[in-house]
């Protein structure tokens, strides 16, 4: 093979042979101080034979000509004025001068306005901004580009993500990553998370973007990677192989790209990568992992599995933790169908959920657990070996609090807080609300130490000082069982019956019907509710997600 070839260096649809034969077909056609991209004639060409290269060349010049000069009045600009991504690279350095305005939005790629006419499409440049005045050429250039049609559809891929692709003829179509926000709400029919999205524009004319819900975010920001560069390099309209993360209108590129080796590297910002991995987490413990599927794990799979990890567990200390997860999702999930926890079968679900979560952080004797009549496992002896899982030690100590287990209490909130510190996958909020609930179910500390526990927990819950979990799921879950207990500790009936109803309100609102196993326990607001009915309270045990015959005490049986 010889250097003519190989892929040209700026027109790698072209053989470097190929390219020099284009520019020299174009060169005739310059006019004096300006100077032209030759990608979208070079794609054309490449699937044309090149005797017919000369005419082709010709009518790409002609429209050119007959395109705007730049006369255009106010009125004309703000008709056909859009907003535009542009690599950084292409535009020509000599229009660098008169596009003061335009602006570098992440690496990779340039901001501007471009006026679209009848047979091309030009940029403005300082003096048309001036003319049309720029505040209202920007509303003009946002509200036509969100005018341009196009059509979306969702891409399933391995892990479970879903991409959610928008696509058109429009050059402008990329342009509308700007305005993501709107677009998934237009187009898709979605409200982006608070933590934004995940977004690619390989080329002009799409956008492919993942809402970071979830733990799926790491299976989409591989996806996402793959498809960018494949779709990049294939063209036409190549805009950029990044991929970006959308959060509160600005794009940040997770790409790294060494320009020596030509190798490409995903190293998302810190505050990214410390969200996608508590989303992880999140997803590991059964919070999140089904919210967004489309056919979440049914009643007879969470048993069948439920029965297997038991039957590993009998054979295998060490799968205690997978046990314990999934002991919870049946345990919520049984509520589906049994609301009031009536039948025995769904109290052992609990009770066993409830043992095996005490085992996992103090350690347990050899025991007998029952799913039922026909289910019975002789578990052995477990060590107290902690593991560094702060929101499992809260499933913990919130069921034990549910099943009225004192003693199980006791045990829980002596598990060294420096064990759970280990963990970092949780905000700080986490571990101060674990402080806090340690405290108050320790001997030593008075309520003053309490209240400065829980009055951490709350500032830190704020959006400032959330970086690993979802601000939705801070507000609507992890931050109402804190609520509450302010007021429990208070002794103000009042406003804890007030404030149980907005807990309730505000899981139903997150989950949003979700046939997820979580969705049908307020687990933490339970607890809280536990506890103020034991206090005398008077709570209504008739509110939905709150298992009536659990926080009322007339479920519950003896442990073994």
């Amino acid at each position: 093979m010889t250097p003519d070839d190989l892929a040209d260096s700026e027109l790698p649809m072209l053989s470097a042979a190929q390219a020099t034969h284009l520019r020299a077909l174009a060169a005739p056609h310059y006019r004096e101080g300006h100077q032209y991209s030759l990608e979208s004639l070079a794609h054309t060409c490449s699937r044309a034979p090149e005797e017919h290269w000369p005419d082709l060349v010709a009518a790409h010049f002609d429209r050119l000509r007959q395109a705007s000069q730049g006369d255009e009045s106010a009125e004309e600009l703000l008709r056909g004025v859009h907003a535009r991504l542009l690599p950084v690279d292409s535009v020509p350095s000599e229009l660098l001068g008169s596009l003061r305005y335009a602006r570098v939005v992440a690496d990779g790629l340039v901001f501007a306005y471009a006026l679209d006419g009848p047979t091309s499409v030009r940029l403005l440049t300082d003096r048309d901004v001036e003319r049309a005045g720029l505040q209202a050429l920007g509303e003009a250039a946002r509200a036509n580009l969100m005018r341009v049609p196009v059509r979306h559809e969702e891409v399933g891929v391995e892990g479970g993500a879903r991409l959610r692709s928008v696509y058109g003829d429009s050059p402008f179509v990329a342009g509308q990553a700007l305005f993501l926000a709107e677009v998934a709400w237009k187009v898709v029919g979605e409200r982006l998370p608070d933590a934004g999205a995940l977004v690619v524009v390989p080329t002009r004319h799409n956008l492919v973007y993942h809402p970071i819900a979830d733990g799926s975010v790491v299976d989409a920001v591989n996806s996402l990677a793959a498809y960018a560069l494949g779709a990049h390099e294939d063209g036409p309209g190549a805009l950029s192989p990044r991929v970006y993360w959308w959060h509160r209108g600005s794009l940040t590129s997770l790409t790294v790209i060494d320009h020596e080796t030509l190798t490409f590297s995903l190293q998302p910002p810190p505050h990214l990568l410390g969200l996608m991995k508590g989303l992880v987490h999140l997803d590991r413990a059964g919070r999140l992992a089904t919210r967004a599927a489309a056919e979440p794990a049914g009643l007879e799979e969470l048993m069948r599995g439920a029965a297997e990890s038991m039957d590993r567990l009998v054979q295998d200390p060490a799968t205690l933790a997978d046990a314990f997860r999934s002991l919870v999702s049946l345990a919520h999930a049984r509520c589906a169908y049994d609301p009031d926890v009536a039948h025995i079968d769904t109290w052992d679900a609990w009770a066993t959920a409830t043992r095996l979560g005490s085992a996992l952080f103090t350690g347990a004797p050899a025991q007998e657990c029952h799913l039922g009549e026909d289910l019975v496992w002789q578990l052995p002896a477990f060590p107290a070996e902690p593991p560094a899982d702060a929101r499992g030690w809260l499933d913990a100590l919130y069921l034990a609090i549910v099943c009225r287990q004192t003693d199980r209490i006791g045990r829980l909130c002596r598990v060294p807080s420096e064990t759970l510190r280990q963990d970092d996958s949780v905000d700080e909020y986490v571990l101060h609300w674990i402080d806090t609930l340690r405290a108050y179910f320790s001997d030593g500390p008075s309520m003053d130490d309490v209240v400065e526990k829980l009055v951490a927990t709350i500032e830190t819950s704020g959006r400032d000082g959330v970086t690993h979990a979802p601000t939705e799921f801070v507000n609507a879950i992890d931050y109402q069982p804190a609520a509450l207990f302010h007021r429990l500790i208070a002794r103000d009936h009042d406003t804890f019956a007030k404030a149980l109803a907005e807990a309730v309100a505000e899981h139903g609102g997150y989950w949003d019907g979700s046939a997820a196993p979580r969705a049908r326990v307020a687990l933490g607001p339970l607890a809280m509710a536990s506890l103020a009915y034991d206090y005398g309270f008077p709570v209504d045990p008739a509110q939905p997600c709150l298992p009536a015959h659990l926080l009322n005490r007339q479920r519950l049986e003896e442990f073994s």
